[in-house]
């Protein structure tokens, strides 16, 4: 008795774990970079797409090609989103994996959280996510949180804005040049 006393004394008194993260660097109009917690335990599916597709280097030069002031910032499309090719199309490509089961949960969507851009279907998440500027109850139980900015929430704010109601980047947009996962 006295032994599983002290494991469990020694238990609550180790050094929380570190959670797994991203580390984004930014240029463009913003320049710096994003520290984002990822939420394991909420999308565990999402966020080890997000992981595997840091780790393969897939969103190093990917640009943010919807940006709506008040809203969020989108970016992720692997496909079609590179900086050093044509990114007319990005927005409405992926990756070479297969589309993820929706992981909602009652997360809150608010400034700074991350979530998984997605189609009208609930399970068509691949590897786009956006960050947000700011609430949106509407979003609420109908997208997958994956993370949370814990810092550079200064850098997300000043990513080039995007123009129109779908606030499309026009021009030079603002790009992920490296996107790392931490422990």
């Amino acid at each position: 008795m006295r032994n599983l006393l002290a494991a469990a004394l020694l238990m609550a008194t180790a050094a929380p774990a570190l959670a797994t993260g991203l580390e984004i660097d930014i240029a463009g109009e913003a320049n710096g970079t994003v520290t984002i917690e990822l939420f394991d335990d909420v999308a565990p599916g999402h966020v080890e797409r997000i992981k595997t597709l840091a780790e393969q280097g897939a969103y190093d030069g990917v640009v943010f090609h919807r940006v709506i002031s008040g809203f969020m910032a989108q970016t992720g499309d692997v496909q079609y989103g590179k900086v050093d090719g044509d990114t007319s199309g990005a927005g409405s490509g992926g990756s070479d994996m297969p589309d993820l089961k929706a992981e909602f949960s009652d997360q809150p969507f608010e400034a700074g959280v991350v979530g998984m851009a997605r189609s009208q279907s609930p399970d068509s998440a691949n590897s786009q996510f956006f960050i947000m500027f700011g609430p949106a109850p509407h979003l609420n139980g109908q997208y997958t949180v994956v993370g949370k900015v814990i810092d550079g929430m200064d850098v997300v704010e000043s990513i080039k804005r995007g123009t129109g109601g779908n606030g499309a980047v026009a021009g030079t947009p603002d790009v992920m040049t490296a996107v790392r996962v931490t422990d």
